[in-house]
């Protein structure tokens, strides 16, 4: 009997040097879902959505604080942090849509594929981790926006939170497309409150400028430090990583080893000017805190609320606290969807849950935002900002967990065949995943010998 026909090309059926299959795709409801039309252009425009979801992730409630509290203590300096941040997260999110489009599985799903039980349950937990420390930061943010706004109460804000999970079923059931508008919508808010509120603001450009150069005094300050790597925390996050690898996917964009690289181009591209705009947002955020608190003498400003209270009478302007406070809510809102999500992709990935897609939100969702209530309850008001700061610290401690699995099957040509990622990237990546590392030994060293 002679061997049928194989198409070199075709990748469908291609396992790799994977253990198992994937099993249930993640968001199963809108897995390849999207079609994608003919024509380059319009196949791109159709590729547009995934990226500005993911850059939520770095625009959000706790990464005002980090940056508040920076650019008030220590104006302009740490302006550097955000673009090496950033430069980071686009590097990252590239090879979380390659792992994506060339295993067909999320990150999670590939972390539960070749590790044994007693590495990948621990990897778990610590997505778990990170996804509660995502959700303090969420909830605090969006019950501080309405309490500023509405003045309804912090517990209360809390509870209204936790009722995103049906508007996130709602959209769906409308359609991806429909939650993708959703939070692009909010992020033209955001965009125009920041745009507005720096325009008041006048900063020193030449400061700003300076703030992007490199300087060794934040390895040498551990309070600069600190800051630092809340800031690292808060724009990379370990979230976001499981996040992006599962809803590149909700697009049906073929399973031929051309369609796959165009994909892959598609969405890379997607991801990294839907980041360039996140790297607007937060370096907004900071130029604004140090031109309105650090320039003023306020240098120690560090809860939102703080911000929120003082921001008009130094700018001058009745409309900045309003700004403030709208543009913290469309954030707040806008991270606790994307959190719901990556919440579902984690535990779906890594325990392969087989239940109604409803109940496997509201289980997921629990899992969360219950502890992140009740932290953010017994907290109350008072110490937040210092709260928010603490969360990003720890997503930061996290992110390890998260990029040394990530580069190490974007490395592999067992795994990814074809479509590995390049050594100049790989030895990029690797930089990336040492430094972070690095920096995070250095914070527990600092800590340890503060005690």
């Amino acid at each position: 009997m002679t061997a049928p026909d194989t198409n070199p090309f075709d990748l469908s059926n291609r396992k790799g040097q994977w253990r198992r299959d994937p099993g249930n795709a993640s968001l199963a409801e809108v897995n390849r879902s999207i079609a994608l039309p003919a024509g380059s252009l319009r196949r791109f425009a159709a590729f547009l959505g995934p990226g500005y979801m993911v850059a939520v992730g770095y625009m959000d409630p706790g990464n005002w604080a980090t940056s508040i509290a920076g650019g008030s203590k220590f104006g302009y300096t740490l302006l550097v942090v955000a673009l090496i941040s950033n430069l980071m997260a686009i590097v990252l999110q590239a090879l979380c849509a390659r792992l994506a489009i060339a295993s067909g599985r999320h990150l999670a799903q590939a972390c539960r594929d070749p590790f044994p039980r007693w590495v990948a349950i621990p990897l778990w937990l610590m997505a778990e981790l990170a996804i509660i420390a995502t959700d303090i930061a969420e909830v605090i943010g969006t019950a501080i926006g309405l309490n500023l706004l509405f003045g309804i109460p912090l517990e209360l804000g809390v509870i209204i939170t936790a009722l995103d999970v049906f508007l996130i079923l709602w959209l769906q059931n409308k359609g991806f497309r429909w939650l993708e508008a959703f939070i692009i919508t909010l992020l033209g808010v955001i965009a125009v409150c920041f745009g507005l509120q720096i325009a008041l603001a006048d900063p020193d450009w030449g400061g700003v400028i300076r703030g992007f150069a490199p300087t060794v005094e934040i390895l040498r300050n551990p309070e600069m430090l600190y800051l630092a790597l809340g800031i690292l925390g808060a724009t990379v996050m370990p979230h976001n990583l499981y996040l992006h690898s599962a809803i590149v996917q909700t697009r049906d964009y073929g399973d031929t080893l051309p369609e796959k690289r165009q994909a892959l181009k598609f969405a890379t591209l997607d991801s990294t000017i839907a980041l360039m705009f996140a790297l607007f947002i937060n370096a907004s955020i900071l130029i604004l805190a140090a031109s309105a608190f650090h320039a003023t003498g306020r240098t120690d400003v560090v809860e939102l609320g703080d911000a929120y209270k003082i921001i008009g009478p130094l700018l001058g302007s009745g409309i900045a606290p309003s700004l403030f406070a709208i543009a913290l809510l469309a954030c707040g809102l806008n991270s606790t969807v994307t959190a719901t999500l990556a919440g579902q992709v984690v535990m779906e990935g890594f325990l392969n849950l087989r239940i109604p897609p409803w109940s496997r939100r509201l289980i997921t969702r629990a899992i969360a935002i219950i502890p992140a209530a009740a932290v953010t309850i017994y907290y109350g008001s008072a110490g937040t900002g210092r709260l928010l700061i603490l969360t990003q610290v720890v997503l930061s401690l996290q992110l390890s967990f998260a990029v040394v699995p990530l580069v190490m099957f974007t490395a592999s040509r067992k795994k990814l065949g074809p479509m590995v990622a390049p050594i100049w990237l790989t030895a990029i990546a690797v930089l990336i995943a040492v430094v972070i590392v690095a920096l995070n030994l250095k914070l527990l060293v600092d800590f340890a010998s503060g005690l």
